[in-house]
């Protein structure tokens, strides 16, 4: 190579990176604070998308991969999350009022403090989960697991967990009044200070069923 042409490609601009385009599926642009109402996101892979303060209420995500999301103070309520995996997902003030999680994968998830009031839970895998602080009252937890899972002081009120895998989980100071636990397994968990007024108990494997009488 002659020394003009070296000393020409010497001056040449140093070529910027290329910059990683925003995924956009049936007119939403998915990005942090994206507002997509309703929209169909469904069997989609999202491993590891930051959504945080996005509005997807009403969104249906279902089957959709979203481990290790990033979905802080998101809102899905009454979206359609059944089937969708969101293990290891940051749910942490997260709206889920009303949303379908049926059968969905939430192994792990970093769910403190967040808002999901009747939404439903059944056949779901919520092992390991953390709702600290949680708002959870109507819900469902039919046949969910829920082993080890940390609902320390989360309310609880009315939820239906018949059937529930609760083995060791973290039930410190949680509100159960008027629940449902029957045919829960129970064995393990961690109860200090727990309220559970009006609670339904029939057949469930270690409860306390003398909580009145403490």
């Amino acid at each position: 190579m002659n020394k003009q042409l070296l000393s020409s490609l010497l001056l040449l601009p140093l070529a910027l990176p290329i910059q990683a385009q925003e995924r956009v599926i049936n007119g939403c642009t998915l990005k942090p604070g994206a507002q997509c109402e309703g929209v169909d996101l469904s069997n989609q892979n999202f491993q590891h998308i930051d959504l945080s303060g996005a509005n997807l209420s009403g969104a249906n995500l279902k089957g959709s991969d979203l481990r290790h999301a990033v979905l802080k103070n998101i809102n899905l309520e009454k979206a359609n999350l059944s089937e969708a995996n969101l293990a290891r997902a940051d749910l942490r003030h997260a709206t889920l009022r009303g949303a379908n999680l049926s059968k969905a994968n939430l192994e792990s998830i970093d769910g403190w403090a967040l808002f999901a009031q009747r939404a439903n839970f059944n056949n779901s895998n919520l092992s390991g989960a953390n709702l600290q602080f949680s708002r959870l009252s109507a819900a469902q937890f039919i046949n969910a697991n829920m082993q080890a899972a940390n609902l320390e002081i989360a309310w609880m009120t009315k939820a239906n967990l018949k059937g529930a895998n609760l083995k060791n989980a973290n039930l410190q100071e949680a509100k159960l009044n008027a629940a449902s636990l029957e045919n829960a397994d129970f064995s393990g968990v961690r109860k200090h200070y727990a309220t559970f007024q009006a609670t339904y108990m029939e057949g469930c494997k270690n409860c306390p069923l003398d909580w009145s009488k403490n």
